[in-house]
């Protein structure tokens, strides 16, 4: 749904651009696409209402969060934004899309969090999407493609396509290198890439070096960096790229 105050263009904004752990003391993976044609969250994680707040954003103009897997720090945050919503008198629909099993995981976090939550009445619809690999679906007024990646989460794990408003936004959420993440940014607009550590390499995670090493094949328009750890925010003056931080907008 379009808003009064929505952005020319797509606007991204890294409201979180942290690890698990809050290194460098930045907030957990969160990212808001907006545009006239709407807004979305790309991942949640716990410290997102927080977040969300920071930036003087409303919460319930949210119309979709787009997950790229299920662990806390990228999803952790729904059922605060739910009990938020709750509480606020939220009217607006909720679509919450990601990997298959993404309802019961955020149905366990509410009970984990609020005990009697998960079977609460809510005032708003809440929608839950399970997105199917390399299959593209619409997400209000996003398409969004998911594509397979590697990083154990106990559900699939995806790196996401989103295209809004005539712009088309890639990210790779956590995963170890695999080429799947071309096709995923292909001629993309953005490509927002993990870099968890400069050139050390560790399962399921990306490295700086690893990206480097394929930078002839990415046909992005643009790339930047998140989700690193501290060994990684030491050597962000020598990164090949941009590298974000809480607050960053980018307008495309």
């Amino acid at each position: 749904m379009a808003t009064s105050d929505s952005p020319s263009g797509v606007a991204v904004t890294f409201l979180g651009s942290g690890d698990a752990f809050g290194s460098g003391g930045r907030l957990q993976t969160c990212m808001l696409l907006s545009s006239h044609a709407g807004r979305l969250l790309i991942d949640c994680g716990a410290s997102s209402l927080v977040a969300i707040k920071r930036a003087g954003l409303d919460p319930n103009a949210i119309d979709a969060i787009l997950l790229s897997h299920l662990h806390g720090d990228h999803f952790g945050g729904i059922p605060f934004l739910i009990l938020e919503g709750q509480f606020s008198r939220r009217e607006r629909p909720l679509l919450i899309a990601g990997p298959p099993g993404l309802e019961a995981r955020i149905r366990a976090a509410q009970e984990v969090f609020f005990p009697g939550s998960s079977g609460t009445p809510q005032r708003f619809d809440i929608r839950f999407l399970e997105l199917s690999p390399e299959t593209p679906v619409a997400t209000g007024a996003a398409m969004v493609t998911s594509y397979p990646v590697e990083h154990a989460s106990g559900a699939p794990s995806y790196a996401l396509r989103v295209a809004l408003d005539g712009r088309t936004v890639a990210y790779s959420g956590d995963t170890a290198w695999t080429d799947t993440l071309l096709r995923a940014a292909d001629r993309a607009d953005l490509f927002i890439a993990e870099a968890y550590y400069y050139d050390k390499r560790v399962p399921f995670h990306l490295d700086h070096a690893t990206l480097l090493a394929h930078r002839a094949a990415f046909t992005c328009r643009r790339l930047i960096l998140t989700h690193m750890s501290a060994d990684m925010l030491v050597h962000q003056a020598e990164a090949a790229w941009e590298c974000a931080h809480d607050g960053l907008k980018v307008v495309l």
